[in-house]
């Protein structure tokens, strides 16, 4: 198919749908499960029944009016780029942000993306020992992720498609309170919507991980867990107390020196995560939490947040 057409029919840019055919090229995708099997996956993949009964709507079946040849390519290119780089770890774009008003294929195609690829990724957990526990858990992310964008209206997707392309190439496996992705020779953390971040329900993880990777990935060398977040933003001592879950997770970190990240807006980040919304004003964001307040007294001062990147040392798990 012609990539001019596929981005105009699709309405988005063709420099986007040429990566995809570039990345892609001739590679193999894979197949999505039966229809009949979806909603017992859909259910493994803690997906909520309003999501999986719009997932379950907009299914691909070959007789359906919903998908255009033109869906259909995206989204069998799309699996096979995923797929190309299954093992890796680093941020991966599926392919562009489609049009989410035009129904349930354009808004979930990318859920349909990584419902194709659950089998593989499991494969690629089993080759490398890993439980089914850890497997369907760290999978499972697709349905917290899908929760917390309906709440978000929306606003939440366009981040979360590249997101988990990490999950579903093995890049990432949550254990306990943190998810931890592989990468070089430091383990990134990532803090999914989970409950408190205790100091011993970080400890407790972070103890996971230090015999999971040595035991799953024997031939890749961690020196360091490190993060990257507006968590981790020093101003934020300015009003929490020196005792709060923050703070103390802040406190393992000696952060790098700071520089202002390419593309990312931190107070967007802030406001995305604090308050699962982009685009309620400041004066009628809640203030039920210190956090809360925290954020909406820094922005409405004319402040600005700041995302920082720090790391500490593994040491040898006893």
């Amino acid at each position: 198919m012609d990539p001019d057409a596929i981005a105009t029919r699709l309405g988005v840019p063709v420099e986007d749908i040429d990566r995809v055919h570039r990345l892609a090229a001739d590679r193999p995708s894979a197949p999505l499960p039966a229809r009949a099997d979806a909603p017992a996956i859909l259910d493994r993949l803690a997906v909520r029944p309003d999501d999986a009964a719009e997932i379950m709507a907009g299914w691909p079946d070959p007789d359906s009016a919903l998908w255009t040849p033109e869906l259909r390519w995206l989204l069998d290119r799309t699996t096979a780029l995923v797929l190309a780089d299954l093992g890796g770890h680093g941020w991966l774009s599926p392919g562009p942000e489609l049009p989410r008003d035009r129904g349930p294929a354009w808004r979930h195609l990318y859920v349909y993306a990584y419902l194709a690829l659950v089998d593989v990724v499991r494969g690629y957990h089993r080759d490398h020992g890993i439980t089914d526990e850890v497997s369907w858990t760290t999978l499972a992310d697709l349905g917290r992720n899908l929760a917390i964008d309906r709440r978000m209206h929306g606003e939440g997707w366009p981040v979360m498609q590249s997101w988990l392309t990490l999950h579903a190439r093995g890049g990432l496996y949550e254990l306990g309170r943190l998810q931890h992705q592989r990468g070089g020779t430091t383990i990134d953390l990532h803090i999914p919507e989970a409950g408190p971040l205790t100091p011993a329900a970080v400890a407790a993880s972070l103890d996971a991980a230090r015999v999971f990777f040595a035991r799953h990935f024997p031939d890749e060398h961690y020196t360091a867990f490190a993060c990257g977040s507006w968590l981790l933003d020093p101003q934020l001592r300015e009003y929490l107390p020196a005792d709060s879950n923050i703070i103390r997770f802040q406190q393992r970190f000696e952060l790098e020196p700071y520089e202002e990240p390419e593309g990312l807006d931190a107070d967007v980040e802030v406001r995305r995560f604090v308050f699962r919304t982009l685009t309620t004003p400041l004066d009628k964001l809640p203030r039920d939490t210190v956090l809360q307040r925290a954020v909406v007294d820094h922005l409405t001062a004319g402040r600005h947040w700041r995302w920082h990147r720090g790391r500490f040392p593994i040491q040898p798990h006893r």
